[in-house]
């Protein structure tokens, strides 16, 4: 009996957290980033009717995912929209993902609630400066769900069962291939290591699934739209396309990172490994492997990503974007010292526990680590998120305490300092992960769009600049869009969507004078034009106004 209410326990702190994590902080978005762009290759999936005439949609490169698949399946099999379907699995993919954290503290020796306690340490999430990415991503998108899965495959393997890991890593691998890199480098390390027959055929089995998914996976991708747009392209970036990334995707080229990212990196990958040689003992063998070659391939990925990108000028560089493998420095970086600090604040070494904590709770701060632990004092947002990291360090040690010593109150305590710690980032620390970009007027544009104009209708907004709103538009409204910034990131992996978008973007988008006459924009296959109503078009009458937007046909 005493067992099933400790798997209840576990199991209702994880939904907890998952739904805390979802809905206060670090929170989820819809068409705020990627999702813009997978959402309307979805919808061209199911409809093929919609965005016929969007040069965006016309090239998916989903091939090699069973991302659309499986939104398609679900959405058949529930009735839902893409919206609740990708909310669904974005859901249960956290929650998978946080078991994996779970069964990685545990197998440290922490006891079923200071596993737990890590666990809603890092289901804070952490921004990852440079490459744009996140530990816990807010939009339902391949990477979301890949990296999840990877979590709970290395749980899985910490327990000694290898053929569960294999299988879920393998899952992150149909989803998103690249994610899972790291973690299919260390394991094939493991599974070469000197060890005993046994132990070596032990974790041969992890290596089945994988197989199986590769199988699998080139056999849907025959059956895709648009497998030509995914297929990986040796190629050499030439010089007018490395500048035109250079100033859409800045974010995967080193030379172009601020130079406080990389003392922020250098302080963590310190971290993780001062963790790490002082809990090692306590960890299972195989959990060593990984956990000490995750942050070691995340160093690495920043000479080799330069050497591939900005020497050789290889066009695989973009399309696998080698930096993004940083996360794992930050992501080992939280869990190795939150353990440290909860075992050391066991064993009565409550100073080295504080410290320990302080930077596992310094990480979701969305501030370089360095910016926490060497604040400017002048300024009083960093100020307000050293006492919120001071505090949440401190309750950690009093739930600490209190379970070590069977304190009546340790269970109010404990839970509280989880509970808390969602609440208090976005209130006290003032953390804002996001910017708000839907708005009333937006949302009353794209209703009126769908009902009110043909399915074939272009729509471009010259007035939007680097704005991400035109991706909502196509998303939501169903129509065509001549040309965004959001889309032009698709620019890395093809050169042709590369030219094209280009040559419109320089056309109509970057001219700081715009034609007042809509008529002009015709000539170009555009049908209706919408701008801010601080930007309306003199000498013409819109089509639709609101209090946001102003729409003028061109025809």
């Amino acid at each position: 009996m005493a067992g099933m209410r400790e798997r209840v326990e576990i199991a209702l702190a994880i939904v907890l957290m998952t739904a805390l994590g979802y809905l206060v902080f670090p929170g989820h978005t819809y068409l705020q980033a990627d999702t813009q762009v997978y959402v309307p290759m979805l919808e061209r999936l199911w409809d093929p009717a919609v965005l016929q005439r969007d040069f965006m949609v016309e090239r998916p490169h989903m091939a090699f995912t069973i991302y659309d698949e499986t939104a398609v399946a679900l959405r058949r099999l529930t009735g839902w929209g893409f919206r609740e379907v990708l909310a669904a699995q974005q859901l249960v993919f956290r929650a998978l993902g946080l078991l994996g954290i779970f069964l990685i503290a545990n197998s440290f020796g922490l006891g079923r609630r200071m596993s737990l306690a890590a666990t809603g340490i890092f289901a804070l999430g952490a921004t990852i400066w440079g490459p744009t990415v996140l530990t816990i991503e807010y939009e339902p998108i391949p990477r979301a769900f890949s990296l999840p899965l990877l979590l709970l495959a290395v749980g899985l393997e910490a327990r000694g069962w290898p053929l569960a890991a294999g299988a879920a890593a393998s899952i992150a691998f149909l989803f998103h291939g690249p994610t899972t890199i790291p973690y299919w480098v260390c394991y094939f390390g493991l599974v070469l290591w000197p060890a005993e027959r046994s132990v070596r055929r032990h974790r041969l089995l992890g290596l089945v699934p994988l197989l199986v998914a590769a199988a699998v996976l080139g056999f849907l991708s025959l059956l895709q739209p648009g497998r030509i747009h995914s297929l990986p392209r040796f190629e050499r970036i030439e010089p007018w396309w490395e500048a035109l990334m250079r100033q859409r995707t800045p974010y995967i080229w080193v030379s172009l990172w601020f130079r406080r990212w990389y003392l922020h990196y250098g302080i963590l990958a310190a971290a993780a490994g001062a963790a790490f040689w002082r809990v090692r003992r306590a960890a299972p063998a195989d959990l060593r492997v990984l956990l000490a070659g995750f942050p070691i391939i995340g160093l690495l990925s920043l000479p080799f990503s330069y050497w591939l990108l900005e020497i050789s000028k290889s066009t695989l560089a973009p399309q696998f974007q080698p930096l993004r493998a940083v996360l794992f420095i930050t992501a080992t970086a939280g869990l190795l010292c939150s353990i440290a600090g909860l075992r050391a604040a066991q064993n009565g070494r409550r100073l080295e526990g504080f410290l320990w904590l302080a930077v596992a709770f310094a990480i979701p701060t969305a501030r370089p680590i360095q910016d926490i632990f060497l604040p400017n004092l002048r300024d009083p947002a960093i100020l307000r998120q050293v006492a919120l990291v001071l505090c949440l360090s401190l309750g950690a040690l009093l739930a600490v305490w209190g379970e070590t010593a069977r304190r009546g109150w340790r269970t109010p305590v404990w839970a509280g300092v989880i509970v808390m710690a969602f609440l208090l980032y976005p209130a006290v620390g003032k953390v804002q992960n996001y910017p708000p970009l839907h708005t009333a007027g937006l949302d009353e544009l794209c209703r009126w769009a769908r009902a009110s104009t043909p399915v074939e209708a272009v729509f471009l907004f010259p007035d939007a600049g680097r704005e991400f709103y035109p991706g909502i538009f196509r998303a939501m409204a169903l129509r065509p869009v001549y040309v965004d910034w959001k889309s032009g990131g698709q620019g890395i992996y093809q050169k042709d969507f590369a030219v094209l978008w280009r040559e419109r973007w320089q056309s109509l988008m970057a001219p700081r004078i715009r034609p007042q006459d809509p008529k002009w924009y015709a000539g170009r296959g555009i049908d209706f034009v919408a701008v801010r109503n601080v930007n309306r078009l003199l000498h013409a009458k819109p089509v639709y106004e609101n209090s946001e937007y102003s729409v003028y046909p061109t025809r």
